[in-house]
């Protein structure tokens, strides 16, 4: 074997293996899962989140975790320690106690302090940590990642936390901006461009030149939505001469969304269907249209 298929080889083994923990971890999920998640719901406070010793980097992925002096009753918590017997424990064990706030265990060790003083303790199976001579954690904190996604994952599914929960509580970046109604960042009002079914084109042009996004929707008597015409029509019509109406030149039936879909479904119609605008419609009526260039990146 060369130099670099053994690299690979090495490589892939190590996910191998870890994936095989993964499986294993979902296999021993039991009844102490179903209460942990029962004690997350049931937090009338905060819920804190501590990783004793090395375990620590795993729980700030969890959730960011404040002094223990803030906790009060009501809150619940979450310890994580791949032993269950690190000195840190027993002060933090007691005060909890003292409080009263139930603790869910994260460790290894089904015998530790930490799982008998939890009021459910969710123990990872035993497996060996990957690596030469197994010495660094490696596997044990991939399950303990895993294990704190299922559970974030199986509260938000519980309460029916959907995207738009996430987009306000998060609304920062290019993911919360993702997830905000595509009425917050539609063109509306005089920025839209429209014209009349029985419009000629030279009046559907100055229109779309007018408002610059590359598209006039077209409506009927009644103020429906009938067509739209892009830059792409134009250029495909050209040769047909403009001494048209605007009704023979439209494409008929256009892609629409509502006003309170959120961005990235829109992103999701602008890639399924290689199209650049969309019109923002309320029944059939336009409200607003959205331009991809308005969006944040996709995924």
């Amino acid at each position: 074997m060369t130099a670099d298929k053994e690299v690979l080889e090495f490589g892939r083994n190590v996910l191998h293996d870890e994936a095989r923990a993964l499986d294993a971890l979902a296999d021993s999920l039991g009844a102490t899962f179903e209460r942990a998640v029962e004690l997350i719901l049931a937090c009338d406070g905060k819920l804190i989140v501590s990783g004793l010793g090395k375990s620590g980097h795993v729980g700030r992925k969890i959730a960011i975790h404040g002094d223990l002096g803030m906790a009060a009753k009501g809150d619940a918590a979450i310890l994580i320690s791949q032993s269950g017997e690190t000195a840190e424990l027993e002060p933090v064990l007691d005060h909890f106690e003292r409080v009263g706030i139930p603790v869910i265990a994260i460790t290894g060790n089904s015998g530790s302090m930490l799982a008998e003083s939890s009021a459910a303790a969710l123990i990872l199976p035993h497996w060996a940590e990957v690596g030469p001579e197994s010495v660094a954690p490696t596997t044990s904190t991939t399950m303990t990642l895993a294990l704190g996604d299922a559970l974030a994952m199986t509260v938000m599914h519980r309460k029916g936390f959907s995207r738009t929960d996430f987009g306000r509580l998060h609304p920062g970046g290019a993911l919360g901006a993702r997830l905000k109604p595509v009425g917050r960042l539609m063109h509306s009002g005089e920025d839209m461009p429209l014209t009349a079914s029985d419009s000629s084109m030279h009046q559907a042009i100055v229109e779309m030149s007018a408002k610059r996004l590359g598209v006039v929707g077209v409506v009927d008597q009644s103020g429906n939505l009938v067509g739209v015409i892009t830059d792409g029509d134009l250029r495909r019509n050209i040769e047909r001469g403009l001494d048209h109406k605007a009704s023979e030149f439209m494409t008929r039936d256009p892609k629409t969304i509502a006003p309170d879909a959120l961005v990235d479904d829109a992103l999701t119609l602008f890639d399924e269907h290689r199209i650049t605008t969309l019109f923002v419609v309320e029944g059939d009526k336009p409200v607003g249209v959205l331009h991809i260039h308005d969006c944040p990146p996709a995924r």
